[in-house]
């Protein structure tokens, strides 16, 4: 496996241990990301430490995945993106599609808000 797998309470963190994120990664990412949606713990963070390079069908790949789930009701979000990684993602016109944190904490922060909102949004929804 060319990832690093932590699952905590609300949420998998997904580490890909290459430096270059490239298409047959991708379509790994992509499908250890999405079992993640059969399970209870449905949100993934996605940590970027580790990759310099992306292609652009890579990047468009994860965008792809990040509104999957949120079609899902599930949060995705990317933390840790290098300086070069952003750039490339800017570049692809990506970058402010992306739900990115500068780390790991606030990624998970962000997955506790989104999970209360949908909390809300089912409240709302149930009067």
């Amino acid at each position: 496996m060319n990832f690093k797998i932590d699952t905590k309470e609300k949420f998998t963190v997904i580490t890909p241990l290459q430096i270059d994120l490239y298409d047959n990664l991708t379509e790994e990412l992509f499908k250890t990301a999405t079992s993640c949606l059969q399970k209870q713990v449905k949100n993934v963070v996605l940590n970027l430490q580790n990759i310099q390079t992306v292609e652009e069908a890579s990047a468009e790949k994860i965008a792809m995945l990040q509104q999957t789930f949120y079609e899902s009701s599930a949060s995705f979000v990317i933390c840790e993106v290098s300086k070069p990684v952003e750039e490339q993602l800017d570049h692809f016109q990506l970058l402010e599609t992306m739900n990115i944190t500068p780390s790991e904490s606030e990624a998970w922060d962000i997955v506790q808000m989104e999970e209360i909102e949908r909390e809300l949004m089912d409240d709302f929804g149930e009067e």
